[in-house]
C-alpha cells in the first residue's frame, strides 16, 4: 500500500512516516520507482515503534538514538562512559572478575603440586 494508506491505518500522517524513515525507523523496502510500499510487516514494525514511544514516553528521535547505541559499539561505549561518569551506571564487572582471577592464580602458585597417584 502507499504511504497515505499506511499513515491512515496507523493513525499518523505521511509526513510523520517520512520523518521516521529519515531517522531509520522503517524497514528498508522500496520499489524500483523509488516509492515506498508498505506491507503488513512494515505496518507492524511502525506500530511497534509507536507503542514503544508511548509506553516509555520517548520521541522517535530518542528511539532512533537508542537503536544507534545498540548497533554501533563506539557509540555504546561513549554512552556507557557518560553513564559511569554521572553515576547512573556502575563500572563493568570485569574489574571484579580480574581481581578474583588474580587472587585464584596467587593461591594456585602457593600450593604444592598434587601427589602422584599410585598405579598398579
Amino acid at each position: 500500500m502507499r504511504i497515505t494508506e499506511a499513515a491512515r491505518r496507523l493513525g499518523t500522517s505521511p509526513r510523520m512516516l517520512r520523518y521516521r524513515e529519515a531517522l531509520g525507523l522503517l524497514p528498508p523496502t522500496r520499489e524500483r520507482s523509488g516509492h515506498r510500499r508498505f506491507g503488513e510487516a512494515e505496518l507492524r514494525a511502525v506500530a511497534y515503534a509507536l507503542a514503544l514511544e508511548k509506553r516509555y514516553d520517548i520521541s522517535p528521535a530518542e528511539l532512533a538514538f537508542g537503536l544507534r547505541v545498540l548497533a554501533e559499539p563506539e557509540v555504546q561505549a561513549r554512552v556507557r562512559e557518560l553513564g559511569e561518569r554521572i553515576g547512573r551506571l556502575s563500572a563493568p564487572p570485569a574489574r571484579a572478575l580480574d581481581f578474583e582471577k588474580e587472587k585464584a592464580l596467587r593461591l594456585l602458585r602457593r600450593q604444592p603440586p598434587p601427589s602422584p597417584v599410585n598405579r598398579r
